[in-house]
Order: structure tokens, then sequence, then C-alpha cells
């Protein structure tokens, strides 16, 4: 079984590959989350003369994250830097979306799909391979704008702004909220991906996820909640138990005869 699933998924980054252009809107992505948080707590302040230390009610707000040994402006900094790491988690869904809406369909369009179905390899592997096509390279993309985040804040934020950001929460959030979240929006967009004709419609299927971690983002600015640790754990597992139901469901749904012989 390991040795199909490696053969899948070298195929699926082999197709990658082949179609670099797939590859445009995790960069763009990227881009516009690494670009936003520096412009909105560096960029924006030094340009208007105006330190974000000033607002009284952002320094109210930013109580939440404690670090009382921070200058206001500090731990606002640290406050805006933290919520800006929520659209890191969006990074890997909206990227992946368009890599993972075409596994299906774009297997038909370019009639690859009847020789694969073909073959001995099982729906699971089959659906696993391409899930882990779609998400590995997009969270590699997504370590590296990370990795570039982390040295942004090193070098434009106030001292002990950095060190404040290395906490559990944050691993929490970068290694198990950002990868269930885009398996589970990437399980959908493949169910979805199985039955149409038109990758569009898998996409705007697979993006649904992003509305309730947006509203998430919008809580966490707005200051009316505040992700603790144990409600990050809760909302890992939420996210881990519907990737699995997704997973059993999605291989049932995908019915090998009727794609190909319903498909025009």
């Amino acid at each position: 079984m390991m040795r199909r699933l490696l053969t899948l998924f070298r195929k699926e980054l082999l197709d990658l590959m082949r179609n670099r252009a797939a590859l445009i809107p995790v960069i763009v992505a990227a881009v516009i989350a690494i670009a936003m948080p520096f412009s909105i707590t560096v960029v924006i302040p030094q340009m208007s003369h105006e330190p974000l230390g000033a607002d009284a009610d952002l320094l109210k707000i930013s109580r939440a994250v404690g670090a009382d040994e921070l200058s206001g402006e500090g731990r606002v900094q640290l406050f805006l830097f933290q919520q800006f790491l929520l659209v890191f988690l969006l990074m890997p869904i909206t990227g992946a979306m368009s890599l993972a809406a075409h596994a299906i369909v774009g297997e038909k369009q370019a009639r690859t799909l009847e020789p694969l179905l073909a073959t001995p390899i099982t729906t699971f592997e089959l659906l696993v391979a391409k899930v882990l096509g779609s998400l590995i390279p997009t969270l590699v993309i997504s370590a590296g704008a990370l990795a570039l985040y982390f040295a942004g804040i090193a070098v434009t934020a106030e001292p002990g702004v950095a060190r404040g950001m290395l906490t559990v929460r944050t691993l929490l959030l970068v290694l198990g909220i950002a990868p269930l979240a885009a398996l589970v929006s990437l399980q959908l967009a493949l169910i979805i991906s199985s039955r149409v004709n038109d990758p569009r419609t898998a996409q705007q299927f697979g993006v649904l996820i992003i509305l309730p971690l947006t509203a998430l983002l919008v809580a966490q600015f707005t200051g009316s909640m505040w992700l603790t640790n144990r409600t990050i754990v809760g909302l890992g597992a939420v996210l881990l138990v519907l990737w699995i139901v997704l997973t059993g469901f999605s291989v049932a749904l995908f019915d090998r005869e009727a794609i190909l012989t319903r498909w025009r």
C-alpha cells in the first residue's frame, strides 16, 4: 500500500511540475499574508507618525496577550502579529484549492483518469495521494512564508515581540489548525471534484471552510473573543474528526465506473 501511495504521490508532484502556473495562487497568497501585517503594524504608523500605542482601544484589546514586560507599543505589535498569524491558516486552503479542484476534473479533461482507474490501486489510495499532492507543496510554501514572517518581526518590531510570538499557541495554530483546516477543505474539494465537470465549482465548495476561519479572525481583531490553547486543541479535534468523516464519505461516494461512464 505504501509503495502505491508513494508512486501516486510522485505522479501528482510530476503533474504539478508540468503545470507550475497552478502554484501562482499559493505564492500570491503568501505575499499578501506577509505584506499585510507589516504594512499595518510598521509602515503605516511610521508614515503617519502615529504610534500604535497611542490608540487607547488597541491598548485595551492588546491586554489579551499578556506580555506586561513589553511597552504599550510592543504589546500592540505583538497582539496584531498574533492576529495576522491566523491569515496563514487561510493560505494553505486558498492556495491548495487551485490544485485540488483540478485533481479529478483535470484528470477527466486530460483523459488520464481512465488508465489510472484501470490499475489495481484502491479508491482510498487514489484520494489520499491526491490530497497529499495538493497539501504538501502548499505547506512547504507556507512554511517558507512563515519563516520570512518571523524574520521580519525580529527585524522590524520592538525588542521582545519576536520572542513573545514563540508560544504554545503559535505552535498549535501553525502545526495543528493550519494543516487540518487545509485537509478538510481539500477533502471537500475532492468530493465535489469527483462529481462535477467544472473545477471552479469544486473550488467554490472547497473554500467554504474559509468562512468560519474568517469569522474567527474578525472576532479576534475586535477583541470579542480570544483563542485559548484549550479552544485551539478542541477546534483541532473537531477538524480531525471532520476530515476522517469526509475521507470515508469520499471513498464511499467515489464510484469509479460511474465517473468514467457519465462524464462527457
